[in-house]
């Protein structure tokens, strides 16, 4: 619980406006949403940049993918992009991912892979920002 508070803190007391705040972290959270493992910091920075949003808050908005949710949310996206573009193969077992991994699989689990991330990322790390601005802007007024 200190260290969730410590992040809070953190988060709180980063440079910048409120909207240059809420940028950087959407722009986090919409790279965070990708399977680009190792490059996903790299693209929220960039993104952020972008978008004239904080870099910190770029970077911890992609650790919404993390080792306890790389699972759930790429499974979450598949089945997303399956919805809209139509059944693929089917969502591979851990055997296969860890012998082929994620790009291996080819365009039909990919392209569904890739489909849901965007609209996962664009929708969460829309409604992420916006509700991290609010914030913000309420815990900025005066009494």
């Amino acid at each position: 619980m200190i260290r969730f508070r410590r992040w809070i803190r953190w988060l709180w007391e980063q440079e910048g406006s409120h909207g240059q705040r809420a940028r950087g972290l959407a722009a986090g959270v919409f790279c965070g949403c990708y399977p680009f493992f190792g490059l996903q910091t790299l693209l929220g920075v960039a993104l952020a940049s972008l978008v004239r949003g904080n870099h910190l808050l770029a970077a911890a908005g992609t650790w919404i993918s993390n080792p306890l949710t790389y699972v759930p949310l790429y499974w979450f996206n598949y089945q997303l992009g399956c919805w809209l573009l139509g059944p693929g193969h089917g969502w591979p077992s851990m055997a296969v991912l860890k012998q082929q991994g994620i790009w291996e699989l080819g365009w039909s689990f990919s392209s569904r892979l890739l489909l849901g991330s965007t609209i996962v990322g664009a929708l969460s790390s829309s409604l992420l920002g916006v509700l991290y601005w609010r914030w913000l802007k309420l815990q900025s007024l005066p009494g």
